[in-house]
Parts: C-alpha cells; structure tokens; sequence
C-alpha cells in the first residue's frame, strides 16, 4: 500500500511491566505477552512509521529489564520512541535507550511527520514520571517546555503521548486527587491550544476515552494484566475481597493520521477463532459498499 495512502501510522504499547517476576526470565508471564504483542504487531501487512513504548516498561526499573526490552525491540524496522512511567527509572531508561532525546533532563521530545500528501502532523511525547510517586508529575519546567513547543507550532496537528493520563477515571485505589497541581497546571498549558487533536496515555491497565479542555483523550490498555474495573469507592482499611487485576489479554494501539484525520485502533492479542475471510462468495457485498462511496 502507497504510503500517501494510508498517512502516518503509528503504534503504541504501553504497561509491559517486565522483571515483575525477575526469577522466570524468557517465561515471565509479562515478558511472553510483550513479546507476543510485539509479534503480533510486526505481523501486519501494513507496519506502523514508530512505535511509542509509553511508560512502566520495567517493573522496577531494574537495568537487565530495559535490555531484554532493548534487544526484543531491536528486530522492529521503524523507529522506537520511550517514555517512562512510574515504574520505571528514568536514568536506566536513558541508559538502555541513549538515542533517547530529552529536554531539560526530561525524557520528553517532539517528532514532525507527514502524512505524504501535504499534512504535517506533530508527535510530542512528555515525561510525566516523578520518583517515588505512583501518580504523575508535570512540573513547571516541563510545563515551559510544552508551551514552547506548541507556541512554536501553532497551525501544524498535535498529538500528546504521556504515561499518566490527566484526568480521574473513578477507579479509587488508581486515581489521583482530582485537585493535583501537575493536574491543574497541564490543563492550563494545553488549554487554548486548538492544534493539539488528540492525548494517548497508558498508566490505567484499561481503555477509556475522556476530554482534556476539550482535547479528545485515550487510553491504551496494558500488555501486562488489566486493571479490573469496579467504580465502587475503596476504603483502604476495609479488604472487601474486590477483584483488582485480571489476567485479560493484552492490548496494543495503531493511531492513523491520514487525510487530515486522526483515529486510534486498540487490537487485543490472542489466539482468535476467525469466522469470516473476503473470498469470492462475498465480492458483491463488498462491491456494494465501495459504491456507496462513490
């Protein structure tokens, strides 16, 4: 397929976790469902441009973690771009990943691409880690580094991929305050900005969309296990016996800028039975809906 066709693709993994079990090496379960996603991924008929890993790539941020990921992503033939989530170590992450460009020590950059037929997209990726923290971070020096770049561009499409999504999903044991200054303090830096089309995060371990000041977010479920959804309120010091993670499959995501379009896909990975193929029985119906277009 031209790639005037089918724009700018691009692919996102995000949560793979690797090292939460360290002691079972190439059969840690996180691991095999990393490797199985990529594997998935790399077996489309139509590769994506990039992939963006989107944060918690290590567990623990343990160094032999981030080269079993480095060396897994290796055989990818497009570009890999990492940022950290709250699992991770920032300063690993930019060991096993050098190529890694950063603004003013964070793992965060921009990225111009075209769709091949005169339609520029942006690509900024923002580090929202902060050590010690399960919740996420946007201090005011990132926050002057995203006003810049989006002052910088302010008619060209941009798209936002961070760990942390920035808005309350009423998950209670994964929610942060919803008063959160790095919360408060993002909104007004996007706020205003009509290029930016569209935020992907990770972080939550399951799909939901949201709207950032009018900005359309998403969330990409996890390649290790969801976080099951309950929306009752927690008390911690009451173990109601709820269900909290769930071994469903894991998941990546394709994001097609195409035509001046922006449209995200989330592909679950497993072992599906296929119950229908274009074969010559079904020529008319798809004869019929390609006049439909016309």
């Amino acid at each position: 397929m031209e790639s005037e066709k089918r724009g700018v693709l691009i692919a996102q993994i995000t949560d793979t976790h690797v090292g939460f079990e360290p002691e079972a090496g190439e059969n840690e379960f996180n691991f095999v469902r990393f490797r199985n996603v990529l594997g998935h991924l790399l077996n489309q008929k139509v590769l994506p441009d990039m992939l963006i890993l989107s944060g918690d790539l290590a567990d623990g941020g343990q160094p032999d973690s981030y080269a079993r990921i480095r060396e897994l992503v290796a055989e990818c033939p497009f570009p890999v771009h990492v940022i950290p989530g709250n699992h991770d170590s920032r300063d690993e992450l930019l060991k096993a990943f050098p190529d890694c460009p950063t603004a003013d020590g964070f793992a965060q950059f921009a990225i111009d691409c075209d769709d091949g037929a005169g339609n520029a997209l942006r690509v900024v990726c923002i580090d929202s880690f902060e050590p010690g923290r399960h919740g996420g971070a946007f201090c005011e020096t990132r926050a002057a580094w995203l006003a810049r770049e989006l002052a910088a561009h302010p008619d060209t499409p941009t798209v936002i991929f961070m760990h942390h999504p920035p808005v309350v999903a009423g998950i209670d044991w994964m929610d942060p305050s919803p008063g959160e200054a790095w919360f408060k303090r993002f909104h007004a830096t996007v706020k205003g900005h009509d290029q930016i089309i569209s935020i992907q995060a990770g972080h939550l371990h399951r799909p939901l969309h949201s709207v950032v000041e009018g900005i359309p977010l998403s969330v990409t479920p996890a390649v290790a296990p969801a976080v099951a959804l309950d929306l009752r309120p927690m008390d911690a010091e009451v173990a109601d016996s709820r269900p909290i993670v769930a071994a469903e499959p894991p998941f990546y995501s394709l994001h097609l800028w195409r035509d001046a379009e922006f449209v995200s896909h989330f592909q679950p990975v497993g072992h599906w039975q296929t119950l229908a193929r274009f074969e010559d029985h079904l020529k008319p119906m798809m004869k019929g809906l390609f006049a439909e277009r016309t």
